[in-house]
């Protein structure tokens, strides 16, 4: 019987996070569209997740490294508000921002907008929860490598 990953951890400290947006840009193509050249709903939780990605790496969280580790960030909640389609052709961006840490769950919010930041085509949430992948459970405190990326110290 192999033992659980070690994952270091680190105390549930409440954690400021800078309001600042994270921009994702993206295009849209043929294949992001229906027939009548609408974006398909399902294409925008996709440029949620490639969003949330490039917005984790770049605060020094690899992804791929969580996992090797055996720490997983599943999307526990996700809520989506459709304001304004998104048409075959067009150029906007994502916004990514998370908001104050609440123990292991790591809120983020969403706009997709028009690249002068005009037209809002939605607004969107997830929640993310850390998880051990080997034991299935909610871990009791984030890697300290991710808590120490999304900290603000003052």
């Amino acid at each position: 019987m192999s033992e659980s990953p070690q994952l270091p951890t680190s105390n549930l400290v409440p954690s400021v996070i800078p309001p600042e947006w994270f921009i994702y840009p993206i295009t849209v193509y043929s294949h992001h569209t229906d027939y009548a050249g609408v974006v398909w709903h399902g294409r925008y939780i996709q440029w949620l997740e490639e969003a949330r990605i490039e917005f984790l790496q770049a605060r020094g969280i690899d992804f791929s490294k969580l996992v090797a580790m055996g720490c997983n960030l599943p999307v526990i909640d996700l809520a989506i508000r459709y304001h304004q389609p998104l048409r075959m052709g067009m150029k906007a961006i994502v916004k990514t921002r998370l908001t104050a840490l609440e123990g292991v769950r790591l809120p983020i919010e969403y706009e997709i907008r028009s690249t002068d930041d005009t037209v809002l085509f939605i607004s969107g949430r997830v929640v993310l929860v850390a998880v051990d992948m080997e034991k299935g459970k909610i871990l009791r405190r984030l890697p300290s490598d991710v808590q120490s990326a999304l900290t603000i110290v003052n």
